[in-house]
């Protein structure tokens, strides 16, 4: 709980340096500063701390899914006939290490888990859908969803 309130103080500055490094996550401290019109040595300590407090982790590298020759795009929502601790995590393990998952979510509501997908095509879609996830004993059902276009929010820095 401490640390949750420690990550939830976040100041203006702070906010400015997210935000800014959300947008543009490969600029320099010295454009970062120059930008929200700070000291180069305040930015500097400022993304170190919010690094050390767990606010900032890590960077994201954004990938073109089709010049890697996966320009479909998909949400397969699953569905469980069961749902002990144990089969939800096992399922889990093995869903995200399926060729073609970019991430999936452990959701609540009518579905379980969402997969989202990218692959070469229809077929492959298919093929993925039909020979990971519906053959698992723990499925019971599948829904998939194409992606016509993905776009970042920005809700929580707003």
């Amino acid at each position: 709980m401490a640390r949750q309130q420690e990550r939830s103080a976040l100041d203006e500055t702070d906010l400015a340096l997210v935000a800014a490094l959300r947008e543009a996550p490969d600029l320099t401290v010295k454009a970062l500063a120059h930008r929200l019109g700070l000291p180069e040595s305040t930015a500097a300590y400022r993304i170190r701390a919010l690094k050390e407090r767990g606010v900032l982790r890590g960077t994201r590298l954004q990938v073109d899914l089709g010049a890697l020759g996966r320009p479909l795009e998909a949400i397969v929502k699953v569905r469980l006939q069961s749902h002990s601790r144990e089969i939800v995590s096992q399922l889990y393990a093995e869903l995200v290490a399926i060729p073609g998952v970019l991430q999936a979510f452990h959701v609540a509501g009518a579905d379980d888990f969402h997969l989202h997908v990218a692959v070469a095509d229809a077929q492959a879609l298919r093929d993925l859908v039909l020979e990971h996830v519906t053959t698992h004993r723990a499925v019971r059902a599948t829904e998939t969803h194409l992606v016509f276009e993905v776009r970042e929010g920005t809700a929580p820095l707003r």
